[in-house]
């Protein structure tokens, strides 16, 4: 039997629950500290104006949302049960009492068992922390936490508007209360290469962190980056270069540690470059192919970078 080259998220949730689980894409009507001048505005300088959501909110409630979603991934995935993913902007930053009926209203489907909630650190006040850990003993939740880079320089120049040890800090309480953490990265940032981007893998393969979710920086239409790439001050990766990157990147990281993604899902009416980050499936076996090509697998090299962290 051949050995799997990562530990997938279908197949852990298929694990947990005994049948297909689909995430539904929620789009709460939240905004961001990054946008909404209590941390800076205009966000980060690949995020446009929808934060990477949808814009539902504005015409359908949560309730709507889950139930259009639920029929077209059941004709799709012959999905059986639904996780409820906060996606669009910093799904914490709202008052407790607003967040708790936000939450509420998603778990009221019968068919939704548990709630995915991407935010950002910097968003995780000890009354949403104490409100996510009553939250997490009675169904299954996931806290998708931003940070995209550890290094401090590329969160300055990505206008993250947080460190990373706000991160650290983030993290540090989510565990306290046994909530699981999902960390997102972002590969290709400006500024950095290759030997930044493992260095990120290094660093939080050390942490303790349940799962991770893979990025692909792509240029959207109407962002800062998006200008950036029109001066010529950007170059986006390759595909060939992306997926060894990543390869390297999954063999850092511990067996154990769930894979939400290997790459994004730019909407093609937005996306500016690289036209190649909307061919997911060629995507993934590029990635495949590195991995095979140098004998890779995750947790490959997780050991021998604790021994040695520089990666000498």
């Amino acid at each position: 039997m051949s050995r799997p080259l990562y530990r997938d998220l279908n197949s852990a949730l298929r694990e947990r629950f005994g049948c297909r689980v689909q995430k539904i894409s929620l789009d709460a009507g939240l905004t961001c500290p990054n946008r909404d001048g209590s941390v800076g505005v205009g966000g980060c300088i690949y995020c446009n104006a929808l934060g990477s959501g949808t814009g539902r909110a504005l015409s359908q409630s949560l309730t709507e949302q889950i139930r259009q979603s639920k029929a077209a991934l059941q004709r799709r995935y012959k999905a059986a049960k639904f996780i409820g993913y906060f996606q669009s902007f910093s799904n914490t930053y709202a008052s407790v009492e607003e967040l708790s009926a936000l939450y509420r209203e998603a778990l009221a489907d019968p068919d939704i068992v548990g709630l995915a909630i991407g935010t950002r650190p910097d968003c995780l006040s000890k009354e949403v922390l104490d409100l996510l850990s009553a939250l997490n003993q009675e169904t299954y939740l996931s806290l998708e936490l931003g940070l995209q880079s550890v290094h401090d320089s590329t969160l300055q120049s990505i206008n993250r508007g947080h460190s990373f040890a706000a991160f650290q800090i983030a993290v540090e309480g989510a565990r306290k209360r046994k909530i699981d953490v999902c960390v997102h990265v972002i590969l290709g940032l400006p500024g950095e290469g290759r030997c930044e981007m493992l260095e990120t893998a290094r660093v939080l393969a050390q942490m303790d962190i349940q799962a991770i979710k893979i990025h692909l920086l792509y240029v959207v239409r109407g962002t800062k980056l998006h200008a950036l790439y029109e001066e010529g001050g950007y170059l986006c990766l390759d595909r060939e270069a992306y997926a060894d990157i990543v390869a390297e990147f999954l063999a850092l990281l511990p067996p154990e540690m769930i894979i939400h993604r290997l790459t994004g899902d730019p909407h093609p009416h937005e996306l500016v470059a690289p036209l190649w980050a909307l061919e997911k499936q060629k995507n993934r076996e590029a990635i495949y192919q590195a991995m095979h090509q140098k004998d890779l697998w995750q947790g490959k090299r997780f050991k021998a970078s604790l021994l040695d962290p520089t990666g000498k």
